[in-house]
């Protein structure tokens, strides 16, 4: 992947930060979906997911760090969950009531330098994935808004077709368009149950255009979720 340097940040403008209208919307299964189609065809691809509630150690392969460490083919050990998500808590709630719980604390600018360090590599595509929705809170202070804006990289956005999430994808591209964040693409994941797909996608682009949409079907045909990952890859590259 062409790497052209954004002096206004640490980081390369070659990596993406993937976050999500909301928790459990599918920004993992894009994440490693991507990682999977970009090793296919040759490039050198990283993830970091640094920032992980709802973590139990009994079930760290099943984990959204798991799942990445596994589309990178390399084992879940404690030391490669260490490298992709240093930050792990164990109550599935948001990331500064789940530290609290512990009696820990998330240093933001700690998060944001690790990014960087991650990203100083310029051989590769990295990517950062997000804890929740865009608004989530990381600390007292500060959301997974603000440490994107910090890094201040290209972002997929990751939804649902369920009721109400045209709603929340508006508002969280408003959001992100308010803070001058490049949206690549929004990733529509297929709710089961959730309503039609192409009336979804036909709503969202009327009020986004210009922003390429990509729907991902639910399906557990390999070939199905290549291509859209595929396809995906060549809206936001």
């Amino acid at each position: 992947t062409r790497c052209s340097r954004d002096w206004s940040s640490d980081v390369c403008s070659s990596d993406l930060f993937v976050t999500a209208t909301g928790t459990d919307i599918g920004k993992t299964f894009v994440t490693a979906g991507l990682i999977r189609h970009l090793r296919r065809l040759g490039h050198k691809v990283d993830a970091f997911k640094p920032v992980l509630s709802g973590f139990e150690m009994d079930g760290a392969k099943a984990s959204d760090a798991g799942q990445l460490l596994a589309a990178l083919e390399q084992n879940v050990t404690l030391e490669t969950l260490d490298r992709m998500a240093p930050w792990r808590f164990t109550a599935p709630l948001s990331p500064d009531i789940a530290a609290a719980h512990e009696k820990r604390s998330i240093d933001f600018q700690a998060l944001v330098s690790a990014c960087r360090v991650k990203a100083a590599d310029r051989h590769h595509t990295l990517f950062i994935e997000g804890v929740g929705g865009v608004m989530v809170p990381l600390d007292a202070r500060h959301t997974v808004l603000d440490w994107m804006v910090e890094l201040n990289i290209p972002v997929i956005l990751v939804t649902g077709s369920y009721l109400g999430t045209i709603s929340h994808t508006l508002t969280a591209l408003s959001v992100l368009s308010a803070h001058n964040l490049n949206i690549r693409a929004v990733v529509v994941n297929e709710t089961p149950g959730g309503v039609s797909m192409d009336e979804t996608m036909a709503t969202i682009g009327r009020f986004a255009p210009g922003i390429p949409l990509c729907p991902l079907s639910r399906t557990t045909r390999q070939d199905v979720v290549d291509e859209a990952m595929a396809t995906l890859w060549r809206a936001v590259a």
